[in-house]
């Protein structure tokens, strides 16, 4: 009897470290809806008055995301691609073309925002950036 007890504590002690492993896997959640918090010299007021945010919730496709913005008028769309190593590719912005009254915050997101190259996630943040100390800042909007 007490070999048929220690044979089973044996296999369940084989089964949990099997199906345990120690290879860091990238699980960087980015598939998500962030809001800007902080880019320039505006304010976190002008970012909710607006509704600035991105939106990366489509399904990846050979490695690539792709999103949209809203800074406050007009819809963007563009191409991302997140690599493990910390970099980050935008490309093809484009957006829809309506006028609005303060399109200030929207165009100087659209100049800046294809030219960020790196990003990091840290908790609920993430933030990108350029070579030129451009910064964007975001929250995912999901967060409580």
């Amino acid at each position: 009897m007490d070999k048929i007890i220690v044979s089973v504590f044996i296999v369940l002690c084989l089964n949990i470290l099997t199906n345990c492993t120690s290879v860091k896997t990238d699980n960087t959640p980015i598939q998500r809806e962030w809001m800007l918090v902080s880019f320039e010299g505006f304010t976190k007021d002008q970012f909710i008055k607006n509704k600035a945010r991105i939106n990366l919730t489509a399904p990846i496709e050979g490695k690539k995301v792709k999103g949209s913005a809203f800074m406050g008028c007009n819809t963007m769309f563009f191409t991302s691609e997140f690599k493990n190593n910390g970099k980050v590719k935008i490309s093809g912005l484009g957006s829809t073309m309506m006028a609005c009254r303060n399109m200030d915050l929207e165009t100087n997101f659209a100049a800046t925002f294809e030219k960020m190259i790196r990003y990091s996630v840290d908790g609920h943040f993430l933030t990108i950036s350029d070579d030129d100390g451009h910064q964007m800042k975001f929250v995912a909007s999901d967060w409580d």
